[in-house]
């Protein structure tokens, strides 16, 4: 059997690989049109900020290390340029000398990946401007950095590429300022939790310009000058990074199924249209695991996965793609970002009932010292209370919690399954009430009807005509630093004391700083006859989002810190 591998990187390289394990007689063919058949996409970033210092660790297999391992005819510098489903046959270019060839197969397999988005906007391309996608890509963008020793930089599109290519280039001496076109940087987070996540990048020194889009682009002597919706920037360099499109051009050429978006159609085998030819990677499209929905998520993990089925299947082996959760993480400085299943956003788009709850969970013991909060917002179905999304936002212990809400989501777990999860305790890593068993409490105490929620956009709506009562029941000295207008002050360790302030007959709305003691408040007077509700994520949530809402009004706001060029 002989099989022709067109891309390598996660998902044609673990096909390669993998082939070659379960069949020690098959000739594999591998085209590359680059120099580099698997390389760590996700490192490049840490390159140029300095965090990987040798070039070299980011290349994971070269040629004669795949070779000698999988014995596996490894051809780099070599494009396919067409495909002849009905011949079987790849024309194969060889970007040295210009000639081509025909390449026969039994078995084909894409991995073709995606690549930048390059919108048609005046100006581009531009020298000084520059997208992240390869190897090649980083090693322009590490010589341009040594070489000019800018001192600002733009980075357009505030998703994971961008957000790492601030960081990274700040920490490289640049002032960075990142624009998005949307209300929030991270798009699989919603705006909630994309807040502290905006308040945290400014302490950085990172200007966050939301609402935001590249217009056009022209130099003015050694000057930069991007023109945005609402004004225009100076800079010495900028970063397009608004997002990647599948890269299926041969496919479409050779009369392969593809979608409106141009991904290519596969089954759950990852067979295309034509049953000898496989698709795999960041070119293919997905169904949604939770939604159930076509769509498009390109991630190394499920691309490394897919080349794995392909693989099989073409081995007889029994084995199917079950679909994409989007599970992903972010490194933002110490902070950590991570989200996993459906966001509430894409809920409330698809018309898929949901209910939501927010707790902020320290990372371990709280007598053991240096832990931190971590904000995480959980989405499940209100009548089963199974687990449909995650979000998690905040420091130490992110990642792995995150972790157990996705194998949750996947094994469709409900909050009932959450509170009898024994995860792993000591101080110095958890609580004995894990933040994940914390998430199904709350939940499990909702949905039996222990509390009732509202939330943070709920607020403003609240009538302040003295039909329902608004406690407050934080400690004085947390009123004394912010509060919500309108709502009453009455400690909750004073509130069985003072019963008698709270209005007979009314309904109450608490809150206190994260929903604890609000949640305490209510079961204290649910226990006395009040119609009582939680404000899910207490004021800390309230105050974040309210505060981001008041000063991103670009270009009329201004912050604190040393700006970015100009706005005219």
């Amino acid at each position: 059997m002989k099989v022709v591998i067109i891309g390598g990187v996660a998902g044609g390289a673990s096909a390669a690989a993998r082939l070659r394990r379960l069949d020690e007689q098959a000739q594999i063919v591998l085209l590359e049109r680059g120099e580099y058949i698997s390389f760590a996409n996700c490192g490049l970033p840490y390159y140029i900020g300095g965090e990987i210092r040798d070039p070299s660790a980011l290349t994971l297999q070269t040629p004669e290390s795949f070779h000698a391992r999988f014995h596996i005819d490894v051809r780099v510098n070599s494009e396919a340029v067409a495909i002849d489903p009905a011949a079987k046959t790849v024309q194969v270019r060889n970007a040295a000398t210009g000639e081509t060839y025909q390449e026969t197969y039994d078995k084909l397999i894409l991995s073709p990946g995606a690549r930048p988005v390059v919108p048609p906007i005046e100006g581009l391309p531009n020298g000084r401007i520059f997208t992240l996608r390869t190897i090649p890509d980083t090693l322009e963008i590490k010589a341009y950095i040594q070489k000019r020793r800018p001192k600002t930089a733009v980075v357009i599109g505030g998703g994971y590429i961008g957000v790492e290519m601030a960081e990274n280039l700040t920490k490289e001496g640049v002032s960075v300022t990142i624009v998005e076109r949307i209300d929030h940087l991270i798009g699989p987070l919603d705006y909630d939790m994309a807040c502290d996540v905006h308040r945290y990048l400014r302490e950085q020194g990172i200007r966050v310009l939301l609402k935001e889009e590249l217009k056009a682009v022209r130099k003015e002597g050694e000057t930069l000058i991007l023109t945005l919706t609402g004004g225009e920037i100076e800079a010495d360099m900028a970063i397009l990074s608004v997002g990647v499109t599948p890269d299926t051009d041969l496919a479409k050429k050779a009369g392969i199924a593809v979608n409106q978006r141009g991904c290519i159609v596969v089954n759950e085998q990852m067979q295309t249209s034509f049953k000898d030819i496989y698709a795999v990677g960041d070119a293919v499209q997905i169904t949604d695991f939770v939604t159930e929905k076509k769509g498009y998520v390109p991630l190394a993990g499920p691309a490394n996965r897919q080349g794995r089925i392909a693989a099989d299947h073409i081995c007889n082996r029994e084995s199917a793609y079950h679909g994409t959760q989007g599970s992903s993480i972010l490194k933002v400085f110490d902070m950590t970002v991570a989200c996993t299943g459906l966001n509430e956003h894409t809920a409330r788009t698809l018309g898929i009932p949901y209910e939501k709850v927010f707790t902020y969970s320290p990372s371990h013991a709280g007598y053991y010292p240096g832990g931190k909060n971590m904000s995480i917002k959980t989405l499940y179905a209100p009548r089963t209370g199974r687990i449909l999304g995650a979000q998690i936002v905040g420091f130490d212990g992110v990642d792995k919690r995150c972790d157990v809400l996705a194998t949750a989501i996947r094994s469709k777990l409900t909050a009932f399954d959450l509170t009898e999860l024994e995860l792993c305790y000591a101080p110095p890593f958890s609580s004995a009430k894990d933040p994940v068993n914390m998430v199904g409490f709350v939940i499990e105490n909702t949905l039996a009807g222990l509390v009732k929620n509202f939330h943070w956009h709920d607020v403003a709506s609240l009538p302040r005509d003295g039909s329902v009562t608004l406690l407050d029941v934080r400690t004085q000295a947390e009123r004394a630093k912010g509060h919500i207008e309108g709502f009453v002050h009455i400690p909750l360790d004073e509130l069985r004391d003072r019963l008698s302030e709270v209005p007979a007959g009314k309904p109450v709305f608490v809150h206190c700083h994260s929903g604890l003691r609000s949640y305490l408040a209510c079961r204290i007077l649910s226990g006395n006859g009040y119609d009582c509700y939680n404000l899910s994520g207490g004021y800390r949530l309230y105050e974040s989002v309210t505060k981001d809402r008041a000063v991103e009004d670009y270009p009329c706001y201004e912050r604190p810190i040393q700006p970015l060029g100009t706005v005219r």
